[in-house]
């Protein structure tokens, strides 16, 4: 099974997003991980959201690179500017990968529905981008 990292710098809504649709869509082709440069724990809406489309997100934690349990994988797959210019060397012939996706959690307003919205967006492209990933 082919191995996949998302990558991004807080680990706390679009590498969580990519991790959960990931395993949730296509599980059984890859074994899959999130982590960030720098992270800063999963956000309430990535859950949210998640739970909306009936993906259970209960069991995301968000993880320094550093923490992960290997540190080889086929795809490092970077959501945002930050991730890839800070994206570690790994040994192992992975191929390193940039899809950059607007940061639902930048989203600022007093108005919590936009907020949701935005995570909703994001979460919409992340699924579609998994949703046709060719290896």
């Amino acid at each position: 099974m082919k191995r996949i990292l998302f990558l991004c710098t807080g680990n706390s809504a679009r590498s969580q997003l990519a991790e959960a649709l990931m395993r949730h869509y296509r599980g059984n082709e890859f074994e899959v991980y999130s982590a960030g440069t720098d992270p800063k724990g999963v956000h309430p809406k990535t859950v949210e959201v998640l739970q909306e489309i009936g993906i259970d997100a209960s069991a995301l934690r968000s993880k320094h690179i550093n923490d992960l349990p290997i540190k080889e994988f086929d795809h490092i797959i970077t959501l945002c500017d930050g991730a890839a210019r800070n994206c570690p060397v790994y040994s192992g012939n992975g191929k390193k990968t940039h899809y950059g996706f607007s940061d639902p959690a930048a989203a600022v307003g007093s108005d919590e529905e936009k907020i949701l919205a935005s995570f909703r967006t994001v979460r919409d492209q992340i699924k579609d981008f998994i949703l046709s990933f060719e290896v």
